[in-house]
């Protein structure tokens, strides 16, 4: 049994991490207060982006590899939604308050 399994995946999330693991973002919600750093980390053997859903959103990471980290300081509250262009079914949303 693995420790960092999780069963409650659709429940928001305190913190400033999220692994990029198996195709997907974990946790797919993350709640932060503003002035936070996230930082995102590829866990994968394949590139993923870390890209604001939609256009004129913050988020715009470049294709990362292995192990590869992509980090934003969210100033303003509101929620941003994000995906990986290379693999757009993977989707998350980060609640900034």
């Amino acid at each position: 049994m693995s420790p960092s399994s999780t069963r409650a995946a659709d429940v928001p999330v305190s913190g400033n991490a999220v692994a990029i693991k198996n195709f997907a973002f974990s946790p797919a919600t993350l709640k932060v207060k503003a002035g936070t750093t996230v930082t995102w980390t590829n866990q994968d053997s394949d590139a993923h982006t870390v890209t604001s859903a939609g256009s004129g959103g913050p988020l715009h990471s470049a294709a990362l590899g292995t192990h590869a980290t992509y980090s934003y300081t969210f100033t303003k509250p509101g929620t941003y939604a994000y995906l990986c262009t290379i693999h757009p079914f993977m989707t998350a949303t980060v609640e900034v308050t």
